[in-house]
């Protein structure tokens, strides 16, 4: 799966019209981006919002990071997925997950497995795409990843630190495509930028499946509480100049990701991460790559 080493994950557009999503969606894709990832989280469905990103461009690639499972029946999600891979050859990726509340008496493992069991077995008269659907799954422990590895082209992850990248790609072995989000944050001063970091940590400090995943990370209560004490909050949002932005994410890289997608946070809703984007395609983009811009 070609993306690109770094792409960019962002929430922005739930915050944006149409007409300026198209336009910042167009202004990515000429800075040289190659993959834009989408979550589904606040609104926007994950298909429709991926279909409208994809009408808007010529070549950007643009994965689900994620459409929920729990969202809707697995047929739908697989008329979905059959017609943007028809309409868009190769330009996007179905990234399915969990997501959403818990739900009691329901494990995540055997409700993904289910899931894919279903789509996997689905009848449909639509047409089959020449190019086939790619997919990837929400992995974060040993279970869910070799699920990914088996029943996926591979995984990607989301809040977590260059350790566990290490250990999913020791999981993955070396064949699966394995995709890093990372949230990054352009300041310098420390109490600033935690301050800020914290305030975008805080939803998932309050949610079992994250406490979960950072308490097998290796983290305490006591890194857990408060908004996170200050090790905890550096390792999952690189704050900096942008040399130390940069040189964190790279990271990801040598410890075994194929890709790393780059979420930009301290922005207002309604405001823009362009020129953070820009900044960042200078940076992590080779020259192939950023010559359309």
């Amino acid at each position: 799966m070609d993306l690109g080493t770094f792409g960019i994950y962002t929430f922005d557009f739930e915050h944006q019209p149409a007409a300026r999503i198209r336009d910042s969606v167009q202004q990515l894709e000429d800075l040289g981006w190659r993959a834009l990832w989408i979550p589904e989280a606040l609104g926007r469905d994950a298909f429709t919002h991926a279909g409208l990103l994809l009408s808007a461009t010529r070549r950007l690639t643009v994965v689900n990071g994620i459409a929920r499972i729990w969202s809707r029946e697995a047929r739908w999600t697989h008329g979905a997925a059959l017609l943007l891979a028809d309409a868009y050859p190769g330009r996007h990726v179905l990234g399915l997950g969990f997501g959403g509340d818990p739900r009691p008496g329901v494990k995540p493992l055997a409700a993904m497995s289910a899931y894919l069991d279903e789509l996997d077995t689905l009848e449909t008269p639509n047409p089959r795409p020449e190019t086939p659907v790619r997919r990837l799954l929400a992995a974060y422990g040993p279970k869910m990843l070799r699920l990914a590895r088996d029943r996926a082209a591979g995984a990607h992850t989301y809040h977590v630190n260059t350790a566990h990248t290490a250990q999913a790609r020791e999981i993955l072995g070396p064949d699966a495509f394995l995709a890093v989000e990372h949230a990054v944050l352009f300041e310098t001063d420390p109490v600033r930028a935690r301050g800020l970091a914290r305030e975008h940590l805080r939803g998932y400090l309050r949610t079992p499946y994250n406490l979960a995943k950072f308490r097998r990370l290796g983290y305490t209560d006591d890194d857990l509480s408060g908004g996170g004490s200050d090790r905890f909050v550096d390792d999952l949002v690189f704050w900096g100049d942008p040399d130390t932005v940069v040189r964190k994410l790279r990271g990801h890289v040598d410890a075994g990701a194929d890709h790393v997608a780059v979420q930009v946070i301290g922005v207002r809703p309604g405001e823009s991460a362009l020129p953070h984007w820009r900044s960042l395609a200078d940076a992590l983009l080779p020259a192939k790559e950023s010559a359309g811009r």
